[in-house]
Order: structure tokens, then C-alpha cells, then sequence
């Protein structure tokens, strides 16, 4: 494929007083597609990237009112997968999917949820569409439940930042072990970050190897690496089936982790339209609490 006849996804113009430095360098967050130091050299590499015109190399040094552009990649490169997903919503700009447990949402591996997303949802017809539609944010590997994913550029962006300012209402559930409060928070630090999780148990079983397990609603209020099972494990009460965090006796080695990201609520960026997306609760939730199979939300 020629370079010019490259859809052209996002314009960038360099301010006249930029201070001299690498192509490489200065491209690291300023297009939405790719932000990261590594998206970026990539990019670069596959003359995704381009300089007044021309095909951009990382040797390139930027003095200040040049033109770059992010080209839209050749998708014939991209492995994908057929992996079956659930859309809980889609429209020409976004949409949720429910992520199984024990699926990465993105990375190098050929299954992962972003390398299913083509099978799955169909291709928006708006201008700024992206090359591959992309998740929005992250939920562990183990995780499953609600992932938001951004179709095209303007929405990637709004979102990401919807997500920052803390305007994207997350609410989980969980299956906890042993005896446990009703409600609280439990603000301590994380990576030395202030965080700040609210819990609420919502039924509670006897247990013969853990006394008690209990169906917790959990909401994060800040979003730390992997927070609610490390403050969940910080009262005393770690996630079932977490093979990470946990209580020094529990000799278990973990299995399926009872952690699922049930809903989100947010206003949507183009439409403004007010939208709270359920993701159904796993079988494994249902088997040891029923009365969720009544539930629509808590």
C-alpha cells in the first residue's frame, strides 16, 4: 500500500518554539491512537508516522512547525481471533462487552479480548474510525465483566479522559472470605497513591473451609493496580480464589477469582445520553449466592 493513499487519522502541528529533539521523542503522547513510548517507536518503524509528508524515521529531529500525521495501519497485520464475546451495548462509537475470566484484555498474545474485538462488533462508518477498535481501560486476567471500547478517535479521547476525572461509575462484585463488617471504606495507600474503595456485604454463608463467605458490592473511587483485592486482603477479608492476595494461612494455591465488574455508568460522549451497562453474573456467583439470579442491580 503507498503511503498516500494511507487514510490519515489524526494531525498534529508542531508549535514554532518546540524545544529541539528526536521524532521519536516529542511523538510520545501527543496522538491519541498511540500514547506510549513504545506504541510510538513501533509506529515510527512502520512509517505509521508522518513528517511534512514524508514517511518519519526516529533518526528525524523536530525543530519546530512541522505537520506529523498518524496514518491508519494495514489491519492485514494485526492477528485477530474468532473468541465469541457478549455486547452488552454498541453503537457507531462505542461499546461494552462482558470479558470472560481468564482472557487478557490486550498484549502480546493472539487471545486476547482487543485481537476479538473485529469478529465481533461492526465497523463504524465515522470519520475518525479507528484502525482496530481499542478498550478503554483494563480489568485483571482473571477479571471478568463490563469493558468499555472506543471505535474511533474523538471517542477514545473523551473517554480516556472521562476515566481520569473520575466520570465513569465502576461497580464490582466479589465473593470474600471470612467473618466481615457490613459496609466500610478502606482508604489505605496503594504504590504510595492515596486510594479509596467502599465495600458492602450483601449476603453472607457458612463456609467449612473459610467459616464465612460473603457477596460484597464493591465501588473504587480511585484506580490503582489491582486496589480492591489488595484492600480487600488489607481488612482481612481477600477475594475467593485470589491466587496473589491472600491470607499467609491459606494454603491454597487460588483458582477462579471471584471478582467480576458488574457495571458501568457514564454519560455518552457524543450522544450525552445517560448509559449503565450490566454485565451478568457469572455461574460461579449464581451457584453459591442463587438470589442473584434475581438481581438487577444493587
Amino acid at each position: 500500500m503507498q503511503r498516500d493513499a494511507q487514510k490519515i487519522i489524526e494531525n498534529h502541528n508542531v508549535p514554532l518554539d518546540v524545544d529541539e529533539q528526536r521524532l521519536q521523542e516529542y511523538a510520545v503522547g501527543i496522538f491519541q491512537t498511540i500514547s506510549s513510548r513504545k506504541g510510538i517507536k513501533k509506529a515510527i518503524k512502520k512509517g505509521l508516522i508522518t513528517v511534512n509528508g514524508r514517511t518519519g524515521s526516529t533518526g528525524d529531529w523536530i525543530k519546530g512547525g512541522e505537520e506529523l500525521a498518524m496514518l491508519q495501519q494495514d489491519l492485514v497485520h494485526k492477528p485477530l481471533n474468532s473468541l465469541p464475546l457478549n455486547i452488552l451495548y454498541e453503537d457507531s462509537h462505542l461499546a461494552v462487552v462482558n470479558k470472560p475470566s481468564g482472557i487478557l484484555v490486550s498484549g502480546n498474545k493472539h487471545r486476547t479480548i482487543e485481537n476479538a474485538l473485529s469478529s465481533n462488533l461492526t465497523n463504524s462508518q465515522e470519520p475518525d474510525v479507528l484502525p482496530i477498535s481499542r478498550p478503554v481501560h483494563r480489568l485483571d486476567f482473571p477479571t471478568s465483566g463490563a469493558l468499555l471500547i472506543a471505535k474511533t478517535t474523538h471517542t477514545l479521547s473523551k473517554l480516556k479522559a472521562m476515566f481520569e476525572n473520575r466520570k465513569v461509575e465502576k461497580t464490582y462484585h466479589a465473593v470474600t472470605v471470612g467473618a466481615m463488617e457490613d459496609s466500610g471504606e478502606i482508604t489505605s495507600e496503594i504504590d504510595g497513591k492515596k486510594s479509596r474503595s467502599e465495600y458492602k456485604k450483601l449476603d453472607s454463608i457458612s463456609s467449612e473451609n473459610y467459616k464465612f463467605l460473603n457477596l460484597v458490592q464493591l465501588t473504587p473511587h480511585t484506580g490503582r493496580r489491582h486496589q480492591l483485592r489488595k484492600h480487600l486482603l488489607e481488612i482481612g477479608n481477600p477475594i475467593l480464589g485470589d491466587p496473589l492476595y491472600k491470607l499467609e494461612k491459606d494454603n491454597s494455591k487460588g483458582g477462579r477469582l471471584y471478582l467480576h465488574a458488574t457495571s458501568l455508568a457514564f454519560q455518552h460522549p457524543v450522544t450525552n445520553e445517560s448509559l449503565e451497562l450490566f454485565a451478568p453474573y457469572p455461574k460461579k456467583f449464581l451457584k453459591l449466592f442463587p438470589s442473584l439470579g434475581n438481581r438487577v442491580s444493587d
